[in-house]
């Protein structure tokens, strides 16, 4: 049986992958530069990938997935909507995707220091997810 750490890593992955998903969702219809597009799409499969294994060490801890916080998905919607109004450019889709990437990962590491004794599976699993978004973050710097 998995410890109360274990859990609520799990549970933060979960939230986690599902903001990334929806925040790509949500701008790729935007992009222009095909590359671009390609890079996001890729990175989407790879979240939705993650989430699955993430889901999957949930249901076998007889636990549920965890939802994105509304008030962090209304922010992170009404900033997309103000800047692609504003300037819906490539430029505006990368600095939003940084800035996305940015806050996961420092999100990801509060929480591995938070839930010390979360199995270390579970860890790597959340240092997976950190790497993910560093590489997109990476890759996307190109089209800032």
């Amino acid at each position: 049986m998995a410890n109360d750490d274990t859990i609520k890593l799990l549970k933060e992955c979960s939230a986690g992958t599902a903001m990334a998903v929806d925040a790509i969702n949500e701008i790729l219809e935007d992009v222009k530069a095909s590359d671009l597009k390609n890079l996001l799409r890729t990175s989407r499969e790879k979240h939705e990938k993650l989430a699955k294994d993430i889901d999957n060490y949930l249901k076998a801890f007889h636990d549920e997935p965890k939802d994105p916080s509304i008030m962090a998905k209304g922010m992170s919607h009404l900033k997309t909507n103000f800047k692609m109004t504003t300037d819906p450019s490539d430029e505006t889709i990368a600095d939003l995707i940084t800035d996305g990437c940015n806050m996961g990962i420092k999100s990801l590491y509060r929480y591995l220091n938070q839930y010390k004794t979360a199995d270390k599976d579970i860890k790597k699993l959340a240092e997976k997810l950190i790497h993910l978004e560093s590489d997109l973050r990476e890759n996307i710097c190109a089209y800032l």
